[in-house]
């Protein structure tokens, strides 16, 4: 207590703002960390979307179309 009666009173200002700064960095840290949870739970889960290249979509198409061709020709015979 004797050495908050030794300090000026710009350093208690100074140490009064930076707890209010503290404080309100804490709150908006907890706020994220609320938000942060319930995105996990969303449907997409905050992930990035791994792009195929035209040629890539192109080639598994035709593997796919190839595959139930050789389905209904199974079927037929």
């Amino acid at each position: 207590m004797n050495e908050l009666l030794n300090l000026s009173v710009a350093k208690l200002k100074r140490m009064a703002t930076l707890k209010s700064k503290i404080e309100r960095l804490q709150s908006q840290l907890e706020a994220l960390a609320a938000n942060a949870g319930a995105s996990r739970t969303s449907a997409k889960g905050g992930r990035k979307r791994r792009k195929m290249s035209a040629a890539a979509r192109r080639k598994i198409s035709l593997a796919a179309k190839a595959r139930w061709a050789k389905v209904r020709a199974a079927k037929a015979k």
